[in-house]
């Protein structure tokens, strides 16, 4: 009988964010079908596991951490090859610029196939500006490259990355989320039952858009409409203090992170995702699946997931038409529901074993040499 097709993830995860669940979905989902999977975690020191790292392990994939500070590159390439000789993966596949650019030259140069999925640029400038264009630059040379939106998909391919190695697979909805109900929700989070709750859910950094949320329900002035940010980043201590400023500190709530926040949303009367830019965004198929309505910015593969009918869209870095949506979507709770309804029947189209199944083909196409094989 002929061994199961082995693939290794490997990726630097934060606690929580779109590309961990990826990661875990097709880890966990593998498994499930009979492939080996296991994951290389690389992560900073730190006491205690680490919250990625769980759910792998519970579900059965064994995940290899490798705990060293951000700076110590040389001794994690060491690391990494160390690994990758030991575990001879049939495919290796990446996730995200630092293991792209680090390791997976490493894994070519010992004959292992890699896949890298982009899911998605930050838009920041600086430092991460210039990883993720030499990530770019490293894609082609790569087995296949994922890219996990159509608009992510044309921007690789105006910077370089040939056609031909460029796949367009969205990411997909896993389902088994324990969805709280709407009581239960309220009262973890401490919400008051006559309260309207407004939610932003995600890092708090540029690309997501956390300070056009802010300006825009600043601009909503409904006294029962309270602002909830789950969530943390670089741009917390400022948009705190813009809602300091504006003395409406009573309408705004920052809980920090939430881990996980899905079985939460059911608490929430609007969920909105404010972003400049996006992949496929996991947080929007979890609000979906909650039957929550929801706002949303015309970025990435966002379109392709909320379709007509599921979602009321509004322009990135717009305030003015976000807080016009949301005191839409909340004095017209009917039609905001029929929205969430039609943004659950969606869900339908972007299922997992499709998903794994299209990964899976991709994988076999590299290890026997077919098309998208390493050069």
């Amino acid at each position: 009988m002929s061994e199961p097709l082995f693939v290794c993830h490997i990726c630097a995860p934060g606690e929580v964010g779109g590309l961990e669940r990826v990661v875990q979905g097709l880890a966990l989902g593998q498994h499930r079908s009979g492939l080996r999977s296991e994951v290389i975690s690389v992560i900073e020191p730190g006491e205690g596991p680490h919250a990625f790292a769980g759910p792998l392990r519970e579900g059965g994939v064994p995940v290899h951490e490798v705990r060293l500070p951000g700076r110590a590159v040389l001794a994690e390439r060491r690391a990494v090859r160390d690994l990758l000789e030991g575990l001879s993966p049939d495919v290796l596949h990446v996730h995200g610029y630092r293991p792209d650019i680090l390791h997976g030259t490493t894994a070519r140069s010992l004959g292992i196939p890699t896949v890298s999925t982009s899911h998605g640029s930050t838009n920041s400038g600086g430092k991460t500006a210039f990883f993720e264009w030499l990530q770019t630059r490293l894609m082609r040379r790569a087995g296949a490259v994922v890219a996990v939106s159509t608009p992510i998909a044309r921007k690789l391919e105006g910077s370089g990355v040939p056609p031909r190695l460029i796949h367009v697979i969205p990411n997909a909805w896993v389902g088994g989320t324990p969805f709280l109900s709407r009581d239960e929700a309220r009262e973890a989070l401490g919400i008051e039952p006559e309260r309207r709750v407004v939610a932003f859910v995600g890092r708090l950094w540029t690309e997501k858009g956390p300070d056009v949320f802010v300006e825009a329900l600043l601009r909503v002035s409904d006294p029962s409409v309270l602002a909830l940010v789950i969530g943390d980043g670089f741009e917390r201590s400022r948009l705190e203090a813009r809602v300091r400023e504006a003395g409406q500190e009573d309408r705004f709530r920052f809980m920090g992170s939430v881990n996980p926040a899905a079985p939460l949303f059911r608490a929430f009367d609007l969920f909105v995702l404010s972003s400049r830019t996006e992949g496929t965004p996991i947080v929007l198929f979890e609000a979906m699946a909650s039957g929550v309505p929801t706002v949303v910015t015309p970025v990435g593969g966002v379109p392709d997931v909320v379709g007509q009918d599921g979602a009321l869209v509004v322009p990135s870095e717009d305030p003015e038409a976000l807080a016009r949506a949301v005191q839409a979507s909340l004095d017209d709770p009917r039609t905001a529901q029929a929205r969430a309804r039609s943004a659950l029947e969606r869900l339908e189209a972007f299922g997992a074993d499709p998903w794994l199944e299209r990964h899976e083909r991709l994988y076999r196409s590299l290890t026997r040499g077919g098309p998208g094989a390493d050069d």
